[in-house]
């Protein structure tokens, strides 16, 4: 048989181990930060194409905030992408009143998936006005 000290430190030992892997692991990260990190790097390797903004719209949350989505359309190889971005942490950036119907822009895509796109970031900014 073990002496009982043993099993105090075994018990303690997992405790400090318990309470440092608490205090140290990485946070899951938020939407914002996903989404910023995206642009960021479509900043660093995305290409660039002509587009048009199809619509700004405000969706209502469940919540307390709600979003703006910028909806745009462009062609890459022949092949028609439309897709929206959430404006809503750049809206300082932009004037969404001039983005209306038709509005010519640059879209910055990835290369490898070109469904993967972006008209402002905090660093580039696609919309002519």
């Amino acid at each position: 048989m073990l002496p009982f000290h043993l099993y105090a430190w075994v018990l303690a030992g997992s405790g400090v181990a318990f309470a440092a892997y608490l205090l140290l692991r990485r946070k899951p990260k938020g939407q914002e930060e996903i989404e910023r990190e995206r642009r960021q790097w479509l900043d660093q390797v995305g290409r660039i194409t002509d587009g048009t903004v199809i619509d700004v719209q405000e969706m209502g949350a469940n919540g307390d905030r709600s979003s703006t989505l910028l909806i745009f359309q462009y062609d890459v190889a022949g092949v028609s992408y439309e897709a929206s971005q959430d404006v809503t942490y750049l809206r300082q950036l932009i004037n969404l009143h001039s983005c209306c119907l038709g509005l010519p822009t640059s879209v910055r895509y990835d290369p490898q998936n070109p469904g993967n796109s972006m008209v402002v970031s905090e660093r580039w900014m696609g919309l002519r006005q």
